[in-house]
């Protein structure tokens, strides 16, 4: 009997981690440009509409807020971004009680794919989309690209990766993020 619930614990356990993955790859951070729908409560309804509205994240990661000025919130999940906005209108005096809900506008998140694919594009981000779905979102590689070096520029970061190798094992494959560059260079004759 212990066995068959060791086997049930383990069986439920997976599949609630199966099913919590996705909804963790969903929160991705906010970025530089990002269209925020922004709605506010538990503040004055005379300010209610002056406050809640859509906002843009500008280039150096911030939004620029009523009453309170800039807060930073690029590299932020949106539930962080919540709760930072509420501080900040309560620590500077405000309001006391601030209810923060954040939307994003989906269209503004893309991933770019360029270099030697067939169709160089932006793809539209989905919490799913990886290095190698974005490549073939774009066409699939030209004749003339260089599969074992394709970049993934993410901010600062280079990663170079051989998507060779992911198609022998999908689970290399790597998880895009709104904002990345794909490159797929030429190979070299």
């Amino acid at each position: 009997m212990h066995k068959h619930s060791l086997l049930y614990g383990l069986i439920a356990g997976t599949l609630l981690l199966a099913w919590v993955a996705p909804s963790a790859r969903a929160q991705a951070t906010l970025r530089n440009g990002d269209i925020l729908e922004i709605k506010i409560s538990g503040i004055p309804s005379t300010d209610i509409t002056s406050v809640s509205g859509q906002y843009t994240i500008d280039n150096e990661g911030f939004l620029n807020l009523p009453y309170v000025g800039k807060v930073k919130v690029a590299g932020l999940s949106p539930g962080v971004a919540q709760s930072t906005i509420e501080s900040v209108y309560r620590n500077r005096d405000v309001y006391t009680n601030p209810t923060i809900t954040i939307g994003q506008q989906m269209q503004s998140r893309f991933v770019n794919v360029g270099g030697e694919v067939k169709t160089p594009q932006r793809i539209p981000y989905t919490a799913d989309l990886t290095v190698l779905s974005s490549i073939n979102a774009a066409g699939g590689f030209s004749p003339f690209a260089d599969q074992r070096k394709v970049r993934l520029l993410r901010g600062n970061e280079v990663m170079i990766i051989d998507v060779k190798k992911i198609r022998a094992n999908p689970s290399l494959d790597i998880g895009v993020q709104p904002g990345d560059r794909i490159e797929v260079p030429q190979t070299i004759f």
